[in-house]
C-alpha cells in the first residue's frame, strides 16, 4: 500500500506527466531532425559530390562468396563508415538544433524575468522579488544614514 501511496504522490506532483510530455516531444523532435537531416541536408551534399550517397559507403573487409548457383555461401564483413558519417551529421544537426532553441527559450526567460522591460508582462513572483529587493536597497540606505548621524 505504502507503494501505491508514493506513486500516486509521484504521479500527481506532475513528475510523470512531465516525463511524458517531454518523451513524445522527443520523439516528435528526432522525426523532424531524421527527416531535416535525410531530405533536407544530405541530398545537396550528395548532389555536391557527384550522387554519393553517404550511408552506402563502407570498408569491404572481406567480399561475400558465392557458390556456383549464386548462393551465398559466406557474408560480406565491411565496416559501414557511411551509416557512422549519417548519424554524426544527424547528431551535429540534433545539438546545433537545441541549442539554438535553448538559446532563444534563454532569450525569452531573461526577456520576461527584466523588471524593467514594460513590453513583457513580468510574472507576480519575480515582481515580488524585485519589489523586495528594491524595498530592501531603501531599508538600508536609511539604516546607513541614521547610524551616521
Amino acid at each position: 500500500m505504502k507503494l501505491l501511496k508514493e506513486f500516486k504522490e509521484f504521479a500527481v506532483k506532475g513528475n510523470m506527466m512531465d516525463m511524458a510530455i517531454g518523451i513524445i516531444i522527443g520523439a516528435a523532435f528526432n522525426k523532424v531532425i531524421d527527416v531535416l537531416a535525410k531530405q533536407v541536408i544530405l541530398p545537396p551534399l550528395s548532389l555536391l559530390t557527384d550522387g554519393v550517397n553517404f550511408g552506402d559507403k563502407k570498408l569491404v573487409l572481406r567480399e561475400a562468396i558465392a557458390d556456383a548457383s549464386g548462393t551465398i555461401t559466406t557474408t560480406e564483413v565491411a565496416v559501414a563508415y557511411g551509416k557512422l558519417s549519417e548519424v554524426f551529421l544527424d547528431f551535429l544537426i540534433i545539438g546545433f538544433t537545441v541549442f539554438i532553441i535553448v538559446k532563444f527559450m534563454n532569450r525569452l526567460r531573461d526577456k520576461a524575468q527584466d523588471t524593467k522591460d514594460e513590453t513583457v508582462v513580468t510574472p507576480k513572483d519575480i515582481q515580488l522579488l524585485s519589489d523586495l529587493k528594491e524595498l530592501m536597497a531603501e531599508q538600508n540606505k536609511l539604516l546607513k544614514s541614521n547610524m551616521k548621524s
